[in-house]
């Protein structure tokens, strides 16, 4: 019976070897090197490279299906590590996309159904990453508990610093007035908002589905005694009535990666609905380079559910037929990178707090996450930009931007 077991656990080592033959043979360009569980080193595609996988323990079947995916939850699990550096892992993802491609019947439909979630889903897919706990995030972002890309107008900035310039600069763009009324979709933590009623009197409301970050903000407020100026509410941004509320600017910062591809008329929609003649809105999102891309599977599953990445013409080609004009247009892309650096940075720092929090799995996983957009931001097509466009026509705003470096 011994015998029998070993014959047989032999022969799923070799079929799982089998298996990730075919996946890594599939590489062509760049070079990567795999140690198997026994002891075997094979390196795939060039003679030479910098990137290597490191595999402890032998996988399960359902690596053929989704390598993403897998490789991923190998990490996580402490089964598998690598040496060198994930930009030069990522590059080699992008240039070689035959061999690590999800590979089931399914992947059309999910793709298709992407953004049809109800509005409940929406809510339940912010709460498991936002609702992790404000102590948690407390830990490794800055002071003003922005989770969205910093400017950094020199590279020795603090991360602090880097964020209260993002929501200065975000501010200028908007060109607000005293008395205006200003809309924060995905509001956060609400220091944009206490900041533009601050600095430039208006009234402002933010909204949010995401129950930690409604109290925080709504203490900070109270703390500050702003009540009387801002509003924060617990909604989709779907039901803000439109007969009710109307606003002269609109910022999302963050949340339009939440939307899902379907919803990005719906999204486009509702902020015409809700913007006045003439009204500026500003859209700092995440994008990609073409559309229907393959799907992180990894980062769906474990960071954000739900989550879709547009690309920067999608979302643009789209704007005239909301009447909404493209005004401004910036990339941001390295500034998101060096952010992330800065977040990943502070987590190592606290990591043994971390890890009296949650499991070594987690901790693991939100190591890979921090530290691999960092790398995709650097050497993918990963982008993210913001986007100033107005409701019609606006003839009364600055003939330049220079005011946006004072």
């Amino acid at each position: 019976m011994v015998g029998d077991f070993l014959m047989k656990r032999k022969g799923t080592s070799l079929l799982e070897k089998q298996i990730l033959h075919t996946i890594f043979g599939k590489i062509e360009n760049g070079s990567l090197a795999i140690r198997y569980w026994d002891g075997e080193e094979i390196i795939y595609g060039q003679p030479k490279g910098n990137m290597k996988l490191i595999f402890k323990t032998m996988p399960t079947l359902h690596f053929a299906n989704d390598p993403i995916l897998a490789m991923g939850e190998s990490y996580m699990s402490g089964a598998l590590d690598y040496e060198g550096h994930l930009e030069d892992f990522l590059r080699l993802l992008d240039a070689n996309p035959q061999a690590f491609v999800k590979n089931n019947i399914l992947t059309k439909t999910v793709q298709a159904m992407s953004g049809l979630s109800s509005r409940f889903q929406a809510k339940q897919n912010i709460q498991h990453h936002y609702d992790l706990g404000n102590d948690f995030f407390s830990l490794w972002l800055d002071k003003t508990m922005s989770y969205s890309c910093a400017y950094f107008k020199h590279s020795d900035n603090t991360l602090e610093q880097a964020q209260l310039q993002k929501i200065d600069y975000i501010l200028k763009k908007l060109n607000l007035k005293p008395g205006e009324a200003l809309l924060d979709i995905g509001c956060g933590w609400g220091w944009l908002i206490i900041k533009a009623v601050q600095t430039y009197g208006v009234k402002a409301m933010g909204i949010t589905l995401s129950e930690e970050q409604f109290k925080k903000s709504q203490q900070r407020i109270a703390s500050l005694n702003l009540t009387d100026q801002i509003t924060v509410k617990l909604l989709n941004y779907l039901d803000l009535d439109e007969k009710t509320y109307r606003f002269d600017k609109i910022v999302s910062v963050g949340m339009f990666e939440h939307v899902g591809k379907k919803n990005i008329p719906n999204y486009l929609e509702k902020i015409s609905s809700l913007l006045a003649p003439g009204g500026l809105s500003l859209l700092h999102t995440i994008t990609d380079t073409t559309e229907n891309k393959p799907e992180n599977s990894w980062i769906k599953k474990f960071i954000f559910p739900g989550g879709y990445v547009p690309s920067l013409r999608e979302v643009i080609w789209q704007l005239p037929e909301y009447d909404f004009h493209l005004l401004h247009m910036e990339s941001l892309r390295m500034h998101y990178a060096k952010t992330l650096d800065c977040w990943y940075h502070n987590f190592s720092d606290h990591i043994d707090i971390i890890k009296e929090k949650f499991d070594d799995q987690f901790v693991r996983m939100w190591s890979l996450y921090l530290q691999g957009c960092a790398a995709a931001f650097r050497a993918t097509g990963l982008d993210i930009h913001q986007l100033l466009f107005s409701k019609g026509l606006n003839n009364n705003l600055p003939l330049t931007y220079e005011h946006l470096h004072n």
